[in-house]
């Protein structure tokens, strides 16, 4: 899937994550401010790589502030996101 604009999911509430995704020219980018990264960043940058991975996203610059999102969570943030970004329709 190609990343043609920015796009956002998400709020800033506590369990929660905001991701924005942009275009990029150079792989995955992950720009992570998370209030429990010392202990799960490393956990949440590998979520957010395999949906990338999943949803067949190779390149784009993905902007997460977590909350203490649970995996579900930024998985379904993320999935929007891309979805919005590549200007694909989300099932209703």
């Amino acid at each position: 899937m190609e990343i043609k604009h920015g796009a956002m999911a998400g709020t800033l509430e506590s369990s929660d994550i905001m991701v924005t995704v942009l275009p990029s020219s150079d792989g995955i980018q992950i720009d992570l401010t998370s209030s429990v990264e010392q202990y799960y960043g490393d956990s949440i940058r590998e979520t957010i790589t395999k949906t990338l991975e999943e949803l067949g996203v190779s390149s784009a610059r993905v902007e997460a502030v977590d909350h203490g999102a649970l995996d579900c969570t930024i998985q379904a943030r993320l999935t929007t996101a891309v979805r919005r970004a590549a200007k694909e329709e989300v099932a209703k």
